[in-house]
């Protein structure tokens, strides 16, 4: 039988979501340093914070996002979380400042984020 994909939850203030994390090194190692609450930072309508313990392995490294997406910024040792229109983009995708390594998805709406923008923790945890 298949491994099921590991699940977290992610809670902003009154929104907690779930996410699909991917199967790659970098995706396993976020999951194995869970639980994880951070002060977090925005950039347009996106989530970063720091995580450390997690080597960036550059597996999916890329600047094509999209709403949902969870990356992992390996040259600051940061996550993001993209839930809409960042300052560098150009139509209603989400562009990172840099390459970025998505290592999962949001299952469910993302832009319920948008609601907590003024929130300055976030935990993430297994599911």
């Amino acid at each position: 039988m298949p491994e099921r994909a590991k699940r977290i939850r992610i809670t902003v203030g009154s929104v907690q979501l779930e996410a699909e994390l991917r199967k790659t090194k970098t995706a396993d190692q976020v999951y194995a340093a869970l639980p994880v609450k951070a002060a977090l930072n925005t950039w347009g309508e996106e989530f970063y914070f720091p995580i450390s313990g997690v080597q960036d392995h550059r597996e999916t490294a890329t600047t094509q996002v999209k709403v949902g997406d969870i990356a992992l910024w390996g040259a600051g040792q940061v996550m993001a979380i993209f839930f809409g229109r960042t300052p560098m983009s150009l139509g209603a995708d989400p562009v990172p400042v840099d390459r970025v390594n998505i290592i999962g998805k949001i299952v469910g709406d993302a832009t319920q984020l948008k609601l907590v923008m003024d929130t300055s923790t976030i935990l993430l945890e297994p599911s």
